[in-house]
C-alpha cells in the first residue's frame, strides 16, 4: 500500500505509554491507532456517529481486525494512519488501513463492521444513505453541502444547530439567542449526507459595504471537520455577490485562530458579550458578479 491509495489520514505522535521494554510500540496498540482514526473517518464524512446511527437505526459492530507488521514505530514517531471504505456489502462494511511514518509502510489491516440492530445486535442491511456517504466520500464527493436562504426556509435546521451548541453547551439564556434579525438575514446551513443539519450562520446588513457574519455554530462532536469553514465561505462569498466590500464579526477568543486563518483581521478591543470573551474582527471581500440564486439582504 502506498500513501496515495488513500483519501484519509489521522495524524498522531507515539506516546511513550505505547512503547514496550523493546523501545517499539507495543502490538496491541496499532489497533487503538487504527479503532481512533474510524473515530476520525466519521468526523471526515461530517457524520456525528452517535446520533447519525441513531437516526438510521443500528449500531456498527466489530467482525474481523487483522493486523500485518512490516516494521515498527518508536517514540515520538509522527504516525499517519491511513483509512478507505473497500466495500459495503448487504450488511457489512470493509474498511482497508495502513500505518505510515513519512512513507515507510509500518502496519496494515482489514477492518469489517457489521451493521446491526443494537438491541439484538442481529444484523441488518446498511442503509442507502449511509452507503451512499461512504461511498461518495471515497469517491472524492464532498461530505456536505451548504444550502443559502431565508428563515423560513432554513430556520427549523438553523435554530437546532444553535441551540445545541449556544444554549446546551455554552449555556447562554435562550432569550438572548433568538432576536428579530433572523426574519431579515441571509442564512447558511451545513448538512450531511444523510441529511442532518450539522452547521449554521447568518448574514445581516450593517451598511451599504458592510455586512456582518454572526451566530456562527457547528455540532461539538463535528469541528476540526472543515464545516464552519465552508460555512463561512458561503456567506462570504454571498456577501460579495451582493456588492458588500468587507464582512464582520465578534468572534469568540477561543475561536480567534480559526478567523485568522480565514483572512480575518482584528479590529479595537476586547469586550464581552453573552459573558464570553469576543473581538471584532474583519476581512475585506472581492468584487463579484451578482447571483439570482441567494436572497438579497
Amino acid at each position: 500500500m502506498k500513501k496515495e491509495d488513500f483519501r484519509f489520514f489521522h495524524s498522531l505522535r507515539v506516546r511513550w505509554a505505547e512503547v514496550d521494554m523493546q523501545k517499539i510500540v507495543f502490538n496491541a496498540h496499532y489497533l487503538m491507532y487504527f479503532d481512533t482514526a474510524i473515530s476520525d473517518y466519521w468526523r471526515a464524512l461530517c457524520l456525528p456517529y452517535e446520533e447519525a446511527m441513531h437516526m438510521l437505526g443500528g449500531d456498527l459492530y466489530v467482525k474481523k481486525a487483522s493486523i500485518e507488521f512490516h516494521a515498527s514505530a518508536r517514540f515520538d514517531d509522527r504516525l499517519h494512519v491511513a483509512l478507505r471504505c473497500d466495500r459495503v456489502g448487504n450488511s457489512s462494511i470493509a474498511f482497508a488501513g495502513a500505518i505510515f511514518r513519512g512513507d515507510e509502510l509500518l502496519v496494515t489491516t482489514e477492518l469489517i463492521y457489521v451493521f446491526a440492530d443494537p438491541t439484538s445486535q442481529s444484523s441488518r442491511p446498511v442503509p442507502a444513505s449511509l452507503r451512499q456517504a461512504l461511498l461518495g466520500f471515497e469517491a472524492g464527493q464532498s461530505p456536505c453541502i451548504i444550502k443559502t436562504g431565508a428563515w423560513v426556509a432554513l430556520g427549523a435546521d438553523a435554530a437546532a444547530v444553535r441551540t445545541e451548541v449556544f444554549v446546551h453547551e455554552q449555556n447562554i439564556p435562550i432569550e438572548m439567542e433568538w432576536d428579530e434579525s433572523d426574519a431579515t438575514a441571509l442564512h447558511a446551513v451545513a448538512y450531511n449526507a444523510l441529511g442532518q443539519a450539522i452547521g449554521t450562520a447568518r448574514l445581516l446588513k450593517v451598511t451599504t459595504e458592510t455586512a456582518k457574519i454572526g451566530r456562527m455554530a457547528v455540532k461539538r462532536v463535528l469541528r476540526g471537520a472543515n464545516i464552519g469553514r465552508d460555512v463561512l465561505q458561503a456567506l462570504m462569498t454571498c456577501a460579495g455577490q451582493q456588492g458588500y466590500r468587507e464582512v464582520m464579526l465578534h468572534a469568540q477568543r477561543s475561536a480567534q485562530g480559526f478567523y485568522d486563518r480565514a483572512g480575518f483581521q482584528v479590529r479595537g478591543e476586547p469586550f464581552e458579550e453573552a459573558g464570553i470573551a469576543h473581538i471584532a474582527m474583519f476581512a475585506a471581500l472581492l468584487p463579484r458578479l451578482p447571483s439570482s440564486d441567494n436572497t438579497t439582504l
